[in-house]
């Protein structure tokens, strides 16, 4: 009970249902009784005002009572913004609630780590972002990115803002040192699905593993990390400054990359883990080339040349 016109309706209420005299309600609702008999007296044109005023609802739907209010003053009529947010509110009428955009959502299960996995280094990257507060309570977000086939952090950078632009300066720095990778998987982010990301990704040859919206385990290697990253660093520190947790951060990154054992590699290294396997793959190629190159073969290489040749001058 705002207004008047309310409390002129909950006298005549309480007035009909306790049989009480017009003095007592108006009293106990503490109505003027000069409010309650007063009889508002409706213009002439009140018709004509409220169908210029539903017109330019329907011609825009955007429109609240102020700029209705200009619209009909340059229609010509004097009004004020009283009396327009009174019709306003007897007409029903109100803005229309905006209709929420949908984000893309890309990405389906077929790029998920069971179904596209790393045969070998720089086969397939994936990255993410991490979340946590400096002491005084400013968010910061790490972006992190890691090779899923040795489980090297290749990137781990703080701080309170990372766009998509900055995104592609920073992991291009690490595709030119590296070499650019067959692929890289991540979730639905906004950074992750902005066109220029996605332009950039194209243009490095690079593909995009988006996984299933709403199903993290898709991208496991990214999740896992992540939980050790949480676990092992950011429960254990107090960043002051975004100095500090940069500088706490090359650190604790080297340190996993180089001296953490990893147990689903055997307890190495990441870092030793990929020099092993580079230098077994080393040890591969130089075994298949002295066998290439060994008298043996050489023999055969010739004798199937001469019976080709001998067969191509029998029947020709």
């Amino acid at each position: 009970m705002v207004g008047p016109s309310r409390r002129r309706e909950a006298v005549d209420h309480a007035r009909e249902s306790l049989e009480v005299s017009e003095r007592r309600a108006c009293k106990t609702l503490k109505q003027p009784r000069s409010t309650q008999r007063y009889a508002p007296a409706r213009a002439d044109d009140e018709a004509l005002v409220i169908g210029d005023m539903l017109e330019i609802v329907r011609r825009n739907p955007r429109y609240g009572t102020p700029r209705v209010t200009r619209e009909l003053r340059r229609r010509g009529w004097r009004i004020n913004h009283k009396r327009v947010e009174r019709l306003w509110r007897q007409e029903g009428l109100k803005v229309p609630q905006r209709p929420r955009k949908r984000r893309r959502r890309l990405g389906c299960s077929a790029n998920g780590i069971t179904r596209v996995r790393a045969e070998k280094p720089n086969a397939v990257w994936t990255w993410d972002f991490v979340f946590d507060r400096l002491d005084n309570g400013r968010p910061v977000k790490w972006l992190s990115l890691v090779d899923e086939f040795t489980r090297e952090n290749l990137l781990l950078y703080p701080s309170h803002s990372i766009r998509a632009r900055d995104v592609i300066a920073l992991v291009g720095d690490i595709v030119q040192e590296r070499g650019a990778p067959e692929s890289i998987r991540s979730d639905n982010g906004p950074e992750f699905i902005a066109k220029a990301l996605g332009a950039w990704l194209r243009k490095s040859k690079i593909g995009a593993l988006y996984i299933e919206p709403g199903a993290p385990w898709e991208n496991g290697f990214a999740e896992s990390f992540n939980s050790r990253f949480r676990d092992e660093f950011l429960g254990m520190e107090i960043f002051t400054s975004l100095l500090e947790a940069r500088v706490l951060t090359r650190q604790w990154r080297e340190h996993y990359n180089k001296r953490r054992p990893h147990s689903s590699l055997g307890y190495l290294s990441p870092a030793a883990f990929a020099n092993k396997w580079r230098n077994a793959r080393g040890n591969d190629n130089d075994e298949e080339t002295r066998d290439f190159s060994s008298p043996l073969v050489c023999v055969y290489r010739y004798f199937l040349w001469f019976s080709h040749f001998f067969l191509a001058l029998v029947f020709s």
